[in-house]
């Protein structure tokens, strides 16, 4: 079953079901029910692969979640809500993305501007806690992440863009990623030192050091 993005109202009968009871008609045969859950959590998802993917990417990534969605539902076991389940959904998603990605070889390769490596270099100067400590929301700063993110494993990325970006729990990206706490947290660990070394060499590479 494909899905569209925008998709025609329903009755109200089934508008006025939890999304819960709508899962439960879905899995018994109902398939069209599923369209109140795509229109009812398409801005949601929407906005969580904006997060995680390329803006030009963000659209089928939301429909292949959708689709992921759909075809895993009889796997929703109602111990959660049906907005985490699918949250978990997305995220896995955007992580199978970045793992084609690397998998194929099409990160973009590209060099730090003179005004990134100034950003760079006065934010590792300044802050011995590294710039995953505070939100990343000047433009040199998410240029220069992204440039780093791309450098690292589909795996590394995703970790740090849900602990040390969004700023999540070790048991809440452990429940999205469908990975074990300790696993996050160690790989959370080494992706910040990997990532710190990287941009490191960058600035030595550049010719520039480090203030004490």
């Amino acid at each position: 079953m494909e899905f569209e993005i925008l998709l025609p109202m329903m009755d109200a009968t089934h508008e006025s079901l939890t999304d819960e009871a709508i899962a439960r008609q879905v899995v018994q045969g109902d398939v069209d029910a599923f369209e109140i859950l795509l229109r009812r959590y398409q801005n949601y998802v929407l906005k969580i692969a904006s997060k995680h993917v390329p803006p030009a990417q963000v659209e089928d990534v939301t429909q292949n979640a959708f689709i992921r969605a759909y075809t895993s539902l009889p796997t929703f076991k109602h111990t959660s809500s049906f907005k985490s389940w699918l949250s978990a959904v997305a995220v896995r998603t955007c992580y199978d993305f970045w793992r084609k990605q690397y998998r194929l070889k099409e990160i973009p390769e590209s060099s730090l501007s003179e005004e990134q490596r100034q950003w760079l270099q006065t934010t590792l100067a300044s802050d011995s806690q590294y710039i995953f400590q505070h939100r990343v929301d000047m433009e040199h700063a998410r240029e220069t992440l992204e440039w780093a993110l791309n450098r690292l494993s589909a795996e590394d990325r995703m970790v740090v863009e849900l602990v040390y970006l969004e700023e999540l729990s070790g048991k809440e990206a452990a429940k999205l990623l469908g990975w074990s706490v300790a696993n996050v947290k160690v790989r959370a660990f080494r992706a910040r030192k990997k990532l710190q070394k990287l941009l490191s060499e960058v600035l030595d590479s550049n010719g520039i050091t480090k203030r004490s």
